[in-house]
């Protein structure tokens, strides 16, 4: 499949540096909608990961292209769109859903578990690694990027951890959907050039934030979650 061949390809590439133990979560976006009668598997299984610990951090971005339909994805995001259509050009593929794309390197259908969790398992020994941590004070969070090669972007997401959706119309008229880490937000911090950086933020729409550090080539570097326990910092794996 082609999806196979493209994951094969960008984690060779990814070989080429020595294989370290990820100090990180490995990310795994998912481009779904709830008009997608194809989608609800791709969004039960990014569900068990968020459930299975702190090795991976799922993301589900909800893309506006379905809502044309007789229904229209309430958590929906153009940013979402936006990005699909960024990792489909760096792919040389169309968008479609249900999409994951692991650690920002490859992508392949979104409900097929087993290629899933080998391109999960592959990341993890292949990966780069920056540190990042999020920590919230009051209504502001304060993001921290260590030092490392390269340059790219941070990239901050909210997101809420869970969700159930009666769906009355489209191709999922009459199903009640559970989500489980729903972008409601991304907010770009910024620029980082491979020097430790320090930048604040307001708090995004969502119930919780991830922070990501994306390459120019759109690999992710680092990952951390927001830690919501009184004085605690996230970053990396908890």
């Amino acid at each position: 499949m082609k999806s196979v061949a493209l994951i094969s390809a960008a984690l060779m590439l990814a070989a080429v540096h020595p294989a370290v133990s990820l100090e990180r979560p490995v990310v795994v976006e998912l481009f779904t909608s709830q008009s997608c009668s194809s989608c609800p598997p791709a969004e039960a299984l990014i569900g068990r990961l968020a459930h299975e610990g702190a090795e991976v951090l799922p993301l589900a971005f909800h893309v506006t292209y379905w809502n044309h339909l007789d229904w229209r994805d309430p958590y929906s995001l153009p940013a979402a769109t936006a990005r699909q259509n960024d990792y489909a050009a760096r792919f040389g593929g169309p968008s479609y859903t249900p999409q994951a794309v692991i650690d920002g390197q490859a992508g392949l259908v979104g409900s097929d578990e087993a290629a899933l969790r080998s391109a999960i398992a592959q990341a993890r020994s292949a990966g780069t690694s920056v540190p990042v941590t999020l920590a919230r004070d009051g209504g502001r969070l304060t993001a921290r990027v260590g030092a490392g090669r390269g340059a790219g972007r941070v990239l901050l997401i909210g997101f809420d951890p869970s969700h159930t959706s009666r769906v009355l119309r489209g191709e999922n008229a009459g199903r009640t959907l559970e989500q489980a880490n729903v972008v409601r937000a991304i907010q770009d911090l910024g620029p980082w050039s491979g020097a430790a950086a320090t930048v604040e933020a307001v708090v995004p729409a969502g119930e919780t934030a991830a922070l990501l550090l994306q390459a120019e080539d759109g690999r992710i570097l680092g990952a951390a979650r927001l830690d919501e326990r009184p004085g605690a910092v996230a970053g990396g794996l908890r």
